[in-house]
């Protein structure tokens, strides 16, 4: 078998089914919205983000899955208009009142999933979906981004294949499916006949759950779903016996920045 023989997106969409990672639904995202607004406004991830970002020639942005803004914030002062698109109706929400704090006026919200229709979404110079492409299929995604691009894209998407760390799989004692890593979207954009760029960013761990062990189980449960009894009592078990330096040890999660200029 040929490299050209392979079909990645094939095999992204059958690893996306057999994940024991499963997409949150739109009310998760509600819910959460408010905890996270807290926090993602002060990661390093931002920064480290916006600084691979080349904005010559660059006046419009449509930022796929922007969550409360804490992406298209920053970019408004920048740029002339920025589109803003979510499915979380929360997100969206929170991300207005942040805008109407920071007297921003040049960002309009779109609420629509990745599987809604796009026709009257806007195209922008710039197109952007920071951590937001766990998705059914990865080609049809990477498609509509590109569609909407006038000029360039760029993308993260976590590198391994697991938002759960060896070590906590290990204390649950449970076997996982891991999702699809970076690398297929690499090669399915190759297969779309797109050279695209890689650069590599950090962004908290779950350091951030140590704070106690209420957060830790919660922070847990939102990546695995359907901990039983014992597996609860488990990571209880597991946070009872952490020592104080451990808790407060920082740990980092590593996202792959994905980015071509539009053909």
């Amino acid at each position: 078998m040929n490299y050209e023989d392979i079909d990645f997106n094939e095999l992204y969409i059958k690893q996306k089914k057999l994940t024991s990672f499963k997409a949150k639904g739109k009310d998760a995202w509600d819910e959460k919205a408010s905890s996270m607004n807290k926090k993602v406004h002060k990661s390093i991830y931002n920064e480290q983000f916006l600084n691979l970002l080349d904005l010559k020639d660059i006046t419009s942005l449509l930022d796929v899955g922007c969550g409360v803004g804490n992406l298209s914030l920053l970019l408004a002062k920048k740029l002339e208009n920025v589109y803003s698109l979510d499915y979380s109706s929360k997100m969206l929400e929170i991300l207005e009142q942040n805008a109407k704090d920071k007297n921003i006026e040049n960002i309009n919200t779109i609420n629509k999933s990745w599987y809604d229709s796009w026709d009257e979404v806007p195209s922008a110079d710039l197109v952007i979906a920071s951590r937001s492409m766990e998705v059914k299929n990865m080609k049809e995604a990477l498609e509509k981004l590109n569609a909407k691009a006038n000029k360039k894209v760029a993308i993260t998407y976590k590198k391994g294949g697991s938002f759960v760390s060896s070590e906590i799989l290990e204390v649950l004692q449970r076997d996982i499916i891991k999702k699809p890593d970076y690398i297929y979207v690499l090669n399915i954009l190759y297969s779309m006949g797109i050279n695209a760029s890689v650069n590599f960013i950090q962004s908290e761990g779950r350091s951030t759950i140590y704070t106690s062990k209420e957060n830790f189980i919660q922070s847990v449960s939102w990546s695995i779903d359907g901990l039983s009894d014992d597996e609860v009592n488990r990571l209880e078990n597991y946070y009872d016996n952490l020592d104080v330096k451990k808790k407060q040890e920082k740990d980092y999660v590593s996202w792959a920045v994905i980015s071509w200029d539009k053909n």
